[in-house]
């Protein structure tokens, strides 16, 4: 009860690929950033890099694991060579081991890096944090994918991700789980260029990157909320979670816990976890939330 009281003070005190030959390169997106001389996501990819914040507090950290809900916060990073994959390092968010069905990691690209392949049968989408890459199909076909840009590949689709300059990127990737007669196809986009899209009964602004179509089996949600703005339905549902958080800051509840959060935290919600969330603080919260949809939980 005292939880709850708290945090209402607080609310109230604040490659489908073209068809056209040349390159992919997303336009600039509209969404503002607390300095217009800064880039996009800059607190994002810059706690990434560097998490100095809790630099003079040794041995604490924001990051907490749960049966049904995880934090992992920037601190709390460790990479690691990602199998297969040239001049990168990956840290591992979400796992099988803490109950998912996907993977979520941050690949960080170093110059003349390349990508490796997901195994088999895997699906993966990468959304691009800092910096660009280049994805090319095994035919040829080559985009270039700036900031807030995205790509989906099908399972056992050949493709690789290239960058000659340091790059982050955040990837997805789930073993597919097929329907008879669909059949997802790649592509290239950027969130600018998708619609916003109704919410009725709640103030967010919502788009959804990949197609809403059954040949997909999960889809990647971006939210935006301004300062003061939160949640009205208090979410309990048999999907799982993987967000990231890309701008802004706030208060989230997961079970019974309420956390604050900001820029590159990143959360897993099992399914049936109650959850919701407050934005706080002096600039708009955008986060990128994965979701598994379109199947049967049996």
């Amino acid at each position: 009860m005292r939880s709850s009281i708290f945090v209402l003070f607080l609310i109230s005190g604040l490659f489908r690929y073209s068809l056209a030959e040349e390159g992919f390169c997303s336009a600039p997106s509209a969404f503002t950033t607390e300095s217009k001389s800064k880039p996009l996501y800059w607190k994002l990819y810059d706690s990434i890099i560097s998490p100095l914040n809790l630099q003079n507090l040794p041995g604490f950290t924001r990051s907490v694991y749960k049966r049904d809900h995880a934090l992992i916060s920037p601190e709390s990073h460790v990479y690691g060579p990602l199998p297969d994959w040239i001049n990168t390092l990956g840290a591992y968010l979400i796992s099988p081991e803490m109950g998912s069905h996907f993977v979520m990691y941050l690949a960080k690209l170093k110059e003349n890096s390349r990508s490796g392949l997901p195994l088999h049968d895997v699906e993966r989408f990468i959304f691009v944090l800092h910096g660009v890459v280049t994805v090319t199909s095994a035919h040829g076909v080559s985009h270039v994918l700036k900031v807030d840009s995205y790509a989906y590949f099908p399972p056992n689709f050949e493709h690789s991700i290239e960058s000659e300059a340091p790059a982050i990127l955040v990837v997805f990737e789930r073993r597919y789980a097929q329907l008879p007669n669909h059949v997802p196809e790649p592509l290239v986009n950027s969130t600018n260029k998708q619609p916003l899209l109704e919410t009725p009964g709640e103030v967010f602004e919502l788009r959804k990157l990949l197609p809403q179509s059954l040949a997909y089996d999960f889809n990647i949600h971006i939210m935006d909320f301004q300062p003061g703005e939160f949640l009205n339905v208090k979410e309990v549902h048999y999907n799982q979670h993987g967000l990231l958080l890309l701008e802004g800051q706030g208060i989230y509840r997961l079970g019974d816990s309420w956390y604050p959060v900001e820029a590159g935290d990143v959360i897993w919600m099992a399914p049936f976890v109650p959850q919701w969330y407050a934005a706080l603080g002096k600039i708009p919260t955008r986060y990128l939330l994965y979701k598994d949809v379109n199947r049967s939980p049996l």
